[in-house]
């Protein structure tokens, strides 16, 4: 496409009814809503860039992806006329023109993730697809002591779903700049901030640390999960609708 111009969405979206972020044969994915309302509106194809392929009924309110066209694009009107094409649990925030060398996935310094675990007993009705509730007593102490193992760079093999495939086979190693704990009244959200996030990694390290919460590992344990570059020495991953993608930091 000679001429073009590049331009940088950032989206919302509820992830319950999707197959992920990625087009997949078969399934219903919000890369194809997304770029089917940009090639009503636009008249052509259009192929979106995103700088996290969520998986399925994982949540965003920070995603950013990235398109190109020939047209010169009012952001106001187009963000209007994108939400009336679009369905209402997806939602354009803003839209910017940007450089021809920004890239929504190669030029991002940091990703957020929030995963958010209910512990009280009853939980808002309203929030059951956005939460995990865990039944189980949690010690946050021992979770506290297990994060700081996760923190840093570090060869995060062991955490990645399809291990020999895809980003993980060209390298595992991440760094993750923090992940806080915070309390709520409800129970806790863990808050993961990296360069970059391999298939299933946070839900992956949430379910090892519930594991320990839960008293079924020590918090000691972590180092050599990293250095056995095993999945099946982990533990289970968390469910998908309690992460949600928070921002994406360029």
């Amino acid at each position: 496409m000679t001429g073009v111009l590049k331009y940088k969405l950032k989206l919302g979206y509820d992830g319950t009814a999707y197959s992920g972020w990625q087009r997949q044969k078969g399934v219903l994915s919000i890369q194809e809503v997304v770029e089917g309302a940009l090639s009503t509106f636009l008249r052509h194809r259009v192929f979106c860039v995103a700088a996290g392929r969520t998986d399925a009924g994982v949540h965003a309110k920070g995603q950013v992806v990235h398109f190109q066209t020939p047209l010169t694009l009012s952001p106001s009107k187009t963000r209007y006329s994108l939400n009336a094409l679009l369905p209402e649990d997806i939602r354009v925030f803003s839209l910017e023109p940007v450089t021809s060398d920004f890239h929504a996935r190669y030029s991002a310094l940091s990703k957020v993730y929030h995963y958010q675990v209910h512990l009280d007993a009853a939980m808002d009705p309203l929030q059951r697809f956005y939460r995990y509730q865990s039944m189980q007593r949690m010690d946050l102490a021992l979770l506290r002591q297990a994060i700081p193992h996760f923190v840093g760079t570090r060869d995060f093999f062991s955490f990645a779903n399809e291990g020999s495939k895809g980003s993980a086979a060209r390298g595992a190693v991440r760094t993750l700049y923090r992940l806080d704990l915070i309390e709520e009244p409800w129970g806790i959200r863990l808050e993961f901030e990296g360069n970059g996030f391999l298939y299933k990694m946070v839900r992956n390290i949430t379910g090892t640390l519930l594991e320990v919460g839960r008293g079924k590992r020590s918090p000691d344990e972590m180092p050599a999960l990293f250095q056995a570059r095993d999945r099946k020495r982990i533990g289970i991953a968390a469910p998908s609708w309690g992460l949600c993608l928070m921002a994406i930091r360029y």
